[in-house]
């Protein structure tokens, strides 16, 4: 049985820091591409940023890029994103996805998603 199942999220102050976790089973985590995708209410969900199978190549949303950083580690199968400097912006619901990373065209997800972990950035 497949299963993601992200934490971390929470209410943090502009400014502040937070650090997600999509732990994963039931499939071979370190064949596939993962990313984390975000939804705040009223808009569509998007990408925010993607790593490749192995050897950490990532890319990322340009509106997390220099605040946001995606990793995983395929002992644990386990893929994280640290969010530093939250702005107020960065509230939604944050998802992590199994897909295919390619290095020409980038991320696409698959079908294997995690049930959502609420981020909320406020003062």
């Amino acid at each position: 049985q497949v299963q993601l199942v992200e934490s971390g999220g929470g209410l943090v102050q502009p400014g502040g820091s937070l650090r997600l976790s999509c732990a994963v089973s039931g499939f071979t985590f370190s064949s596939y591409g993962m990313s984390w995708y975000r939804q705040a209410p009223g808009k569509e969900r998007e990408l925010v940023a993607a790593i490749s199978p192995v050897a950490g190549h990532t890319n990322y949303a340009d509106s997390v890029k220099g605040r946001f950083t995606i990793s995983r580690d395929n002992v644990v199968n386990t893929v994280y994103l640290q969010m530093n400097s939250l702005k107020p912006e960065d509230t939604a619901v944050y998802y992590c996805n199994a897909g295919r990373y390619s290095f020409l065209s980038g991320y696409t997800p698959g079908g294997y998603w995690g049930q959502g972990t609420q981020v909320t950035v406020s003062s």
